[in-house]
Parts: structure tokens; C-alpha cells; sequence
């Protein structure tokens, strides 16, 4: 679920925007107040929709779902119980693909980040951190209530998934590039022990897509949650990764990361939950930060080079392929994974 601010024409009416049309006119509501929001990534499309006295969010969906059984209700609900800052679910019309939920606004973390305060963006920044030890405290109640959540995993499989996608869309689609045998059975190797070591730590939940464009500064200023329908588990770092080094456009600082991660540790021994040793755990956020970031990339080179998104997603391929070399550097290892990507984030400076 995203809220943009922006809103694309209603001259031309989707499938989606049909139906979404015919639930709020059975509502007793007028379909022209229906606004199609600017679309995200994924194969749903949202709209604000009239609500009563004021407006919600329609998530629809390209097929009817069963809402036993749906990713985001099932979610929403362990979230919802785990007393977790996400929208409210106000209706739903399965046999229509449709889900209604609270409207957060506009507010996107990322655009809040942009006007207020240094001492602001700090509160919100270790707000937003909190909020990860509070999801990772949710692990058991995933695993009692038997959510989908707890059900999948970052495993070696979908970690290899995720970096031949990485292979695939930044290499073949993004560059038109073949690299050369040698080359690629070398780093396929380095990327097949990432996935590998990855997927052997400690599993916690995970929001999965968890970063400032997620993150949503509701009417009191307090931080709501979105997209979180695919959430699993996973490693300890990796929302902490995805929230501080997803989206960048420059390096960060090395100093302020430790801090970051120091905090989290931090939050996670006031909510009782299992000490991790420092020094482990900044190893594994170097190696998390390795796949996350070259997962990312995948996608933004999917968007750039296949779905002609590059006005939106171009700006962080390089700045995080750079996050990746630091990274790698800075475990000492993968010195095929550091030539390669090295080279190509240099040429593109």
C-alpha cells in the first residue's frame, strides 16, 4: 500500500478503476470524487476514495481473493493484534478485488525528511528504528497465530531468486550486457554463499519493505506503517538495512550507521528480546546490506529499463551499487562481486 500525493487522470478508466467505481457508487457515494493515485510497483492499483464524511484508500486487485487467507489481511491482522502502527481495514469486497483501508495522507517519510529539522529527522529516524525491535518482538505471536508471515522466509532459495533477478534486470535489461563466462560463473559463485550465509542466521520477523517511503507521518506525527504484505522472516538486519541504506543517492556515513545500529541493538534489549553481539551483528548487516542492496537494484533496473520508470527509480542504481562495494570492502571479502559492480558504478560517476 503506498499514499503518493500525486494523482494520475481519470480521463481513461482501468479495469480497476471500473470496479472501484461501481463499489462507491453501491456505497451511495459519487464515482467522479474516486482519484487514482500515482501507481507503485506492484499489480495493484490504489485509489482515494470518498468515506463517508471524509476519504479511505482502495487497494484493488487485479483478481477476487479469498480474505481468510490474503497476505495483507492475515498480516494486517497480526500486526493490528501485535498493537503495531498500521491503517485500519474498513471494508472489504473480496468477490471485487477490493480492500479499504484508513487514509494516512500523503506524508511519506521520505517527503517529510525533505522540510523538517535535523533534530526532527533524528526523532523520526530513531522512531522508525524502534519500530523494527517492535516488529521483531511480534516473531512468536507470528508463529501462534500461524500467519503466512511465519510461514516464509528469507531462504537460501528466495535470497538466489532475488540476486539472479539482480543478474538478470541490471546486467541484460538495464545495460544490455553479457558478461563474459569466466566472469559470471565467478560471481554467481560470491552471490551463491551470500544467499547461503544469509539464510543460515537467526530468523525474527520482518516487515520486508521496510523504508522511508513506507513509512507514513500520520495527523499527530506519529509514524504508521504500508506495504507490508510481504512480510516474513528473516534475518535480525535486514529492515534495519532496507530502512537506512534503501533509496540512496550518496554513500552514508560509515559512523552514523554504527550509531544507528547501536541504537537498534539497544531497543531490542529493552523489549527482552536475545542480546546480539555487537560485533556479529554489524557483520551481518555488511553482508545483509550486500543482497539487499543488489536486490534493490534488480528492481529499480526492472523499472528503468523494462517498465520506462527511470524518472523515478535511475537516481539510486549507482549510489547503491556503491553501498555494495563499501560493504563488501569492508567484510574483505567478495573480490569479483567489488571488480565488477566497482567498475560499472565508476564508469556511470
Amino acid at each position: 500500500m503506498r499514499h503518493p500525493s500525486q494523482i494520475t487522470s481519470n480521463a481513461f478508466q482501468s479495469p480497476a478503476q471500473e470496479r472501484v467505481a461501481a463499489y462507491v457508487k453501491r456505497a451511495g457515494q459519487k464515482a467522479a470524487r474516486v482519484r487514482a493515485l500515482t501507481p507503485d510497483a506492484s499489480t495493484r492499483e490504489y485509489f482515494r476514495i470518498p468515506w463517508k464524511r471524509s476519504t479511505a484508500i482502495a487497494a484493488v486487485y487485479p483478481e477476487p481473493f479469498d480474505p481468510e487467507i490474503h497476505p495483507f489481511l492475515d498480516v494486517t491482522r497480526l500486526f493490528t493484534e501485535a498493537k503495531l502502527p498500521v491503517p485500519s481495514i474498513l471494508d472489504v469486497d473480496a468477490s471485487n478485488g477490493i480492500i479499504v483501508q484508513e487514509d494516512l495522507g500523503d506524508q511519506q517519510l521520505r517527503r517529510v525528511f525533505e522540510s523538517v529539522s535535523e533534530d526532527e529527522q533524528e526523532a523520526y529516524t530513531e522512531q522508525a528504528i524502534s519500530l523494527i525491535a517492535d516488529i521483531q518482538s511480534a516473531t512468536g505471536l507470528a508463529t501462534e497465530r500461524n500467519s503466512i508471515a511465519s510461514r516464509l522466509a528469507f531462504d537460501e532459495a528466495k535470497l538466489s531468486w532475488e540476486l539472479d533477478y539482480f543478474l538478470e534486470h541490471y546486467f541484460k535489461s538495464l545495460r544490455g550486457e553479457q558478461l563474459k563466462n569466466g566472469e559470471e560463473h565467478e560471481l554467481r559463485a560470491e552471490l551463491n554463499d551470500i544467499a547461503a550465509e544469509l539464510a543460515s542466521r537467526p530468523r525474527v520477523l520482518c516487515h520486508r519493505d521496510y523504508h522511508s517511503s513506507n513509512l507514513m507521518v500520520d495527523g499527530k506525527g506519529k509514524l504508521r506503517m504500508v506495504d507490508y504484505q510481504d512480510a516474513r522472516m528473516g534475518p535480525a538486519s535486514y529492515d534495519l538495512v532496507s530502512l537506512l541504506l534503501d533509496r540512496q543517492t550518496s554513500l552514508p556515513s560509515m559512523a552514523e550507521i554504527r550509531e544507528r545500529r547501536l541504537f537498534f541493538l539497544e531497543e531490542r534489549r529493552a523489549r527482552g528480546l536475545e542480546a546480539l553481539d555487537p560485533d556479529d551483528f554489524a557483520r551481518e548487516f555488511r553482508l545483509m546490506a550486500v543482497q539487499r542492496c543488489l536486490k534493490a537494484v534488480g528492481t529499480f533496473s526492472y523499472q528503468t529499463g523494462v517498465a520506462g520508470r527511470g524518472e523515478v527509480y535511475a537516481q539510486f542504481i549507482n549510489p547503491m551499487l556503491r553501498i555494495v562495494v563499501q560493504a563488501a570492502e569492508w567484510l574483505n571479502r567478495f573480490p569479483t562481486l567489488q571488480s565488477i559492480v566497482g567498475a560499472r558504478a565508476q564508469e556511470a560517476s
